[in-house]
């Protein structure tokens, strides 16, 4: 048995508890009852970013910045904000492991929308420093865990700094419903977090290999007077009904996305993340996105269909870093890491517990 009949949740994920007809014990669990829940409370959601978007506007000399990577959840997003919604957006792309099938949707997006953009290019010798140190002293949950939760931070912080300093109210991401782990955000950062908590990740600080300047991209509000405007940060397909399939598919009626290919999430992929599926398929016999896209499976936001042949070829490719997986052997030769460097070290870090507040 390799995992669930039902979302495809591997048997290798700690608490799946498959059982002899093959069903995890997620999928036993959810009931009629628990979707007529989860519906009730994303309604309630989807009330308060009416409001928000409402409230947004006219403030400022943008009602909104979009964080766009050029994913089918971006653009997409920029297009309901734009056109359905009729906001004054700010596209704020960050350039650092951008695909170039993700800049063709981007560059494709903007010019059928007519939108303002600006990107930012990061100091890459930091991120590739940030990576080698992530990837050779992981934490227990794997690699993606270990480097993408540092790593959006670092993203987000990026779209924050740049509203406050331009004083637009609100940031909107396109995350999907189970991105990212509801430890860090489910629907929105608490105001809190944005507005009193030093983002620094303790490990990295404490480590002593980055600089103060290297330090300071990781987003502190400490460094603000007391006082300062932060804006808002939603994620409104937390909020909004979702289904992966329909945005593929309306990305490309509506001009924004040529075609399929460049839609699915499997080529707009960070080249990064290709290493860290490769770690974790290794160190964690499963594929670390395998959890995400079972819960959007059980929940009827993504088909099993699309999936159950897609992920045993994905994890082959990956696996051997050929063809698809290929940017995962890129990626070592450019951290200059061998397999035996991708390391489980320490157990897990608290998300905020440790940082430093105001």
């Amino acid at each position: 048995m390799s995992g669930c009949k039902n979302c495809l949740l591997p048997i290798q994920v700690a608490g799946s508890q498959i059982d002899a007809k093959g069903v995890c014990v997620s999928c036993r669990s959810y009931s009629k009852e628990d979707h007529s829940q989860d519906e009730i409370a994303r309604a309630v959601r989807e009330a308060d970013l009416e409001r928000a978007l409402k409230d947004c506007r006219g403030k400022g000399e943008y009602d909104c910045l979009v964080c766009f990577s050029g994913g089918k959840d971006s653009a997409y997003l920029l297009y309901k904000l734009r056109r359905e919604y009729g906001l004054k957006v700010l596209a704020y792309t960050t350039d650092m492991n951008v695909p170039e099938v993700a800049w063709d949707n981007i560059r494709r997006t903007l010019d059928k929308l007519d939108v303002d953009h600006i990107s930012y290019r990061p100091p890459r010798d930091f991120y590739r420093k940030l990576y080698r140190f992530l990837l050779t002293n992981q934490e227990e949950r794997g690699a993606v865990r270990t480097v993408c939760y540092i790593c959006a931070p670092l993203f987000e912080g990026y779209a924050i700094r740049e509203a406050t300093h331009r004083k637009i109210p609100l940031v909107v991401a396109a995350y999907s419903p189970g991105q990212p782990d509801p430890d860090r955000m489910f629907y929105e950062f608490l105001p809190d977090r944005i507005a009193n908590i030093d983002w620094t990740p303790p490990e990295v600080r404490d480590s002593g290999q980055f600089s103060d300047a290297e330090l300071s991209l990781f987003w502190n509000p400490l460094q603000y007077p007391e006082g300062t405007a932060f804006p808002r940060y939603l994620a409104p397909f937390h909020a909004w009904k979702y289904s992966q399939e329909d945005v593929m598919q309306k990305v490309v009626e509506l001009g924004l996305i040529v075609d399929q290919k460049h839609a699915s999430p499997v080529h707009s992929n960070c080249p990064l993340n290709w290493l860290l599926m490769h770690s974790d398929l290794k160190n964690l016999g499963y594929n670390p996105y395998a959890p995400e896209f079972s819960q959007l499976i059980r929940e009827g936001k993504a088909k099993r269909s699309y999936w159950k042949p897609r992920i045993p070829l994905l994890n082959f490719m990956i696996k051997h870093k050929v063809l698809l997986g290929k940017p995962a052997k890129e990626s070592m030769e450019w951290l200059d890491l061998k397999e035996e460097d991708l390391k489980i070290q320490r157990p897990p870090v608290s998300e905020w517990g440790r940082l430093r507040r105001r």
